[in-house]
């Protein structure tokens, strides 16, 4: 999980409202706003005229969408609703000296129609009969590097005072679009059954179940009948990581799990989840989690 980058709070003087303050830069096919709030509040309603991506940089909220159970809303973390979708939020924890700050990216339909249908073109899927698309089953979404990175660049872009900013912005919002299908089309692999016409759903399947493994990616490569180049390339295409960063994902997945349901040692959790030694196994959850693994299970449980 990958924050943001922090966003410099608006001036006191410039505050017009100390619940979801909003700044707005508007660009030919995007808007970017960002909201700050400094108090506790509930059921604060919002809604946007068009997509929007949403991500938070500050603080916490609890979300209220349609059509699903209240969530906590927390940096390192991405929300999309489709056009027209009315949103009802809590800001439990806000105060005057550490606001919630969250930035809301509302795009034109058109460019990512166009981009969608760019992809589809240029670049179609590996599964048969399948197309990239928006899925708007995946709309809470744990920010990847990359994904983390896109949307920096988006903001800085957005706020920036260039003439070519709205250049920049496009180029940047088509791969943001590429970015937020591939993280999608991951939440797919990882939360569903792989369809038959997957060439990729066997494989995830078989890394799960071989997590306490040395998992060997040219037996990965006969297993998809791809030389290892080819399936590098075609898995990172899919699903926006390399097969070596998918099984690293999928073990430090399983290792929070056994962490926060289990009592074994973080020895123990190392070698089930398939990690060379103790000190490796600390350092990667730090630097996917922000916290090492006996500090992560003493805050959850």
């Amino acid at each position: 999980m990958r924050r943001l980058q922090y966003i410099p709070l608006t001036a006191p003087k410039n505050l017009l409202t100390d619940v979801e303050n909003r700044r707005i830069y508007t660009l030919d096919r995007c808007e970017l706003n960002v909201f700050e709030t400094y108090r506790p509040a509930e059921l604060v309603e919002l809604t946007f005229h068009d997509l929007v991506i949403t991500s938070m940089v500050r603080g916490k909220k609890v979300m209220h969408l349609p059509g699903s159970n209240a969530f906590e809303y927390l940096p390192g973390e991405t929300v999309l609703a489709p056009a027209d979708t009315k949103m009802f939020i809590d800001f439990p924890d806000a105060q005057k000296n550490d606001p919630t700050q969250c930035i809301a990216l509302t795009l034109d339909g058109d460019s990512v129609k166009q981009t969608i249908n760019y992809l589809n073109d240029r670049f179609p899927r590996h599964e048969q009969h399948a197309s990239w698309d928006l899925d708007f089953r995946f709309t809470h979404l744990r920010n990847s590097n990359v994904l983390a990175g896109v949307i920096n660049k988006m903001v800085s872009v957005c706020s920036e005072k260039s003439i070519a900013k709205d250049i920049l912005a496009d180029l940047t919002l088509k791969e943001l679009i590429v970015r937020l299908v591939q993280l999608q089309h991951l939440a797919e692999v990882t939360e569903y059954v792989p369809s038959a016409n997957n060439p990729f759903g066997h494989l995830t399947e078989y890394i799960r179940a071989n997590l306490s493994s040395k998992i060997d990616v040219e037996t990965l490569c006969r297993k998809a009948y791809m030389s290892r180049a080819n399936f590098f390339r075609a898995f990172k295409r899919e699903y926006g990581i390399s097969p070596v960063q998918y099984i690293i994902r999928e073990r430090l997945k399983r290792a929070k799990v056994l962490l926060t349901g289990t009592n074994q040692s973080v020895a123990q959790i190392c070698m089930e989840t398939g990690f060379e030694d103790v000190n490796n196994f600390i350092k990667t959850f730090k630097r996917a989690e922000g916290a090492t693994p006996g500090y992560y299970r003493s805050k959850l449980l």
